[in-house]
């Protein structure tokens, strides 16, 4: 798999990330360890996960398997802070003890020394953006995190953050923005991506196939055993099955006839290869799935269909 650099750092990263939110919990012990073997044999490497992913579960699993399964320089290990599980919902705060705590408990569930990556995981009124910052600060200089980064920032947010970085003599530069990115979520391309590309952050996709939707699983139905079909996820994916995302499914699906490829596949090499783009964060529930989107390594679409898909996307 190519290797891409992160932002302007000498970080380099896969060009398809492995998501773990669902580790723990849809997916078991067994189904982690094969997708990870099949995610590093097929040359991949960064591995993201984040203290909320299944309340600390995702960290304690990915943890189990390196040094074990693969060894812990395969991956470029990413985590994230801010948010985390408490009392059955999920606490924020950005305030620098908490990050830094947070990060403590990361590692320890982790089981390493220090992360790769470490992210704000959401931008919170409740700490000063100043003091969120230092945090990300103290990590790299204390060895506990190699680069830092932002993660569901605004545009202004990001411009904001990144300059702060770079102004401040002494301060850690960010090195990446992870944000919500599809054909069906195309929002980021207004200001969150040329402010990451001024200002020289590498851009982490997430959920690139705009919750699963765009494999076209859910083009005559809510199956059964998908999370539309769950009361805790459905609000989630209500906003992906409206009559605007049906057209768009419908000319991926067009596209992969043609092609000979899958949807997946048509959905997220357009992700891949959007202006910017670093790594889409890939997650699923079994190393089956995962194995189909690994194949993408080989494929790229050709400009006319790339084009179209751009003209049916846009908002």
């Amino acid at each position: 798999m190519q290797q891409r650099s992160l932002g302007l750092t000498g970080l380099q990263v896969s060009r398809l990330g492995l998501g773990t939110m669902t580790w723990g919990r849809d997916t078991d012990e067994h189904e982690a360890r094969d997708q990870l073997v099949a995610f590093v044999e097929a040359g991949g490497s960064l591995v993201d996960t984040a203290p909320v992913y299944t309340e600390g579960r995702s960290e304690r699993l990915l943890g189990s398997l390196l040094g074990d399964v693969v060894r812990r320089d395969e991956v470029v290990l990413a985590t994230k802070g801010g948010l985390e599980a408490h009392r059955g919902g999920v606490r924020v705060s950005t305030a620098r003890g908490a990050l830094l705590a947070g990060l403590d408990a990361s590692l320890q569930r982790l089981g390493v020394d220090h992360v790769d990556l470490w992210q704000v995981h959401t931008w919170h009124d409740g700490a000063p953006l100043e003091e969120t910052l230092h945090a990300l600060d103290l990590a790299v200089t204390s060895g506990r995190a190699s680069y830092v980064g932002v993660s569901n920032y605004t545009g202004w947010q990001t411009a904001q953050a990144a300059t702060w970085q770079r102004a401040v003599p002494g301060r850690v530069a960010l090195a990446s923005t992870q944000v919500e990115y599809s054909l069906l979520h195309r929002g980021i391309e207004d200001e969150v991506l040329p402010a990451a590309q001024a200002l020289g952050l590498g851009v982490l996709p997430w959920s690139p196939l705009a919750r699963g939707v765009l494999t076209g699983k859910y083009r005559t139905g809510i199956p059964a055993d998908s999370r539309a079909a769950v009361d805790e996820y459905a609000p989630y994916m209500d906003p992906y099955l409206d009559e605007r995302a049906a057209g768009i499914v419908g000319a991926v699906c067009r596209a992969a006839d043609g092609l000979g490829w899958s949807p997946l596949q048509v959905a997220l090499v357009w992700v891949r290869d959007r202006p910017g783009v670093t790594s889409p964060i890939v997650g699923a529930r079994t190393a089956a799935q995962l194995r189909v989107a690994l194949d993408v390594e080989g494929l790229a679409l050709p400009s006319e269909i790339a084009d179209a898909l751009d003209d049916v996307s846009a908002d």
